[in-house]
Formats: structure tokens, C-alpha cells, sequence
């Protein structure tokens, strides 16, 4: 009995889970570090950087990421394909709207090791656009990573009773004289 849980003990060691995580307004750097951590199997205790430990993570709501100040507009993404005038660039927003997974895709391939383990970890990164799943990809998900930030409320989807506690800076009686 004891060699059985020892097995079953191994197997749940080694064994591959799936992640989910919503990149809905997160920017894209931090989603690929959470996803990162994941992939290379960093969370594991039996990690080793030449071992293949790494787990699957599912990004949902790659549509909807988000950048800081003006970066869709000033971030550029380059590529040459190696022949006399082969250089190309293309601004956040138009990579965005040409592929809605590819800004996310390169993040995460940007920040795994330059090593061979590159490509069978890209290999269990699964991007969706939206929060639509295929069934036998969600039958599969085991736990849900955090979001890396927090994402605050819009004013309409406060109750009448959080707004009416929230506390007044200033009164309505309060009047601002002229020429003070």
C-alpha cells in the first residue's frame, strides 16, 4: 500500500496542471511575468533549470489589455527578415489590431531563457482574445492565477448606498468667493 501512494504521490508531483489567467485591463508585461513563473515551473519545488516541469497557462481577454500612458501610440515592434530591406516596424496598436493574441504572445516569448526549452514552453501558452474557451482546453483548468493588478471599479458599478457613504470633500453650501 505504502509503494501505491508513494507512486500516486510522484505522478501528482510531476504531473502537468493548467492555469487560467484574465489579462482583462493588465498590462502586458506583468501578465507575462505571472505567466512566465508558470511555465518554466519556478513554483515547484522540484524546479530545475534543465529540467521540463513547466505547467500550461491559459490567457483569456488578450483583446483587452492595457497600457500606461501613451505606449500604444510610442511602442514599436521591430523585425528583420534578414534580406537588404527587410526591416520592419509596427506600432502597439497596429500589431493589436492585426493579431489581439501577438502583443501578449511576444511579451511572454521575450521573458522565457533564451535556451532550446523555449519553444515546448511557448508550446503550452494557449491565448484566446476573448474569455471564449474550448471545451476540452477548460475541462483541463485547475486553478486561476491572480490578476497582477487590481482592477478598479467604474462609477456605475458602485450601489447608491457605497456612493452616498463615500466621504464629501467638499459641501454643496460651499461657495468660492470672486477674487480671492
Amino acid at each position: 500500500m505504502a509503494s501505491y501512494t508513494k507512486a500516486a504521490q510522484q505522478w501528482a508531483t510531476f504531473a502537468r496542471a493548467w492555469y487560467l489567467l484574465d489579462a482583462k485591463m493588465q498590462p502586458p508585461g506583468k501578465i507575462a511575468a505571472a505567466t512566465v513563473i508558470r511555465l518554466e515551473g519556478r513554483h515547484k519545488p522540484i524546479y530545475h533549470a534543465l529540467s521540463d516541469c513547466g505547467d500550461h497557462v491559459v490567457i483569456i481577454n488578450t483583446r483587452h489589455i492595457a497600457f500606461s500612458g501613451n505606449k500604444w501610440e510610442q511602442k514599436v515592434y521591430s523585425s528583420h527578415t534578414g534580406y537588404p530591406g527587410g526591416f520592419k516596424q509596427v506600432t502597439a496598436t497596429q500589431l493589436h489590431l492585426k493579431d489581439p493574441t501577438a502583443i501578449v504572445k511576444l511579451a511572454v516569448y521575450r521573458m522565457l531563457p533564451k535556451n532550446l526549452q523555449r519553444r515546448t514552453m511557448m508550446q503550452r501558452l494557449h491565448l484566446f482574445p476573448e474569455d471564449v474557451i474550448p471545451e476540452d482546453i477548460e475541462k483541463n483548468l485547475l486553478q486561476e492565477i491572480p490578476q497582477p493588478r487590481a482592477v478598479p471599479r467604474r462609477l456605475d458599478e458602485y450601489t447608491p448606498e457605497e456612493i452616498a457613504a463615500f466621504p464629501r470633500v467638499w459641501t454643496p453650501s460651499f461657495k468660492i468667493e470672486e477674487g480671492h
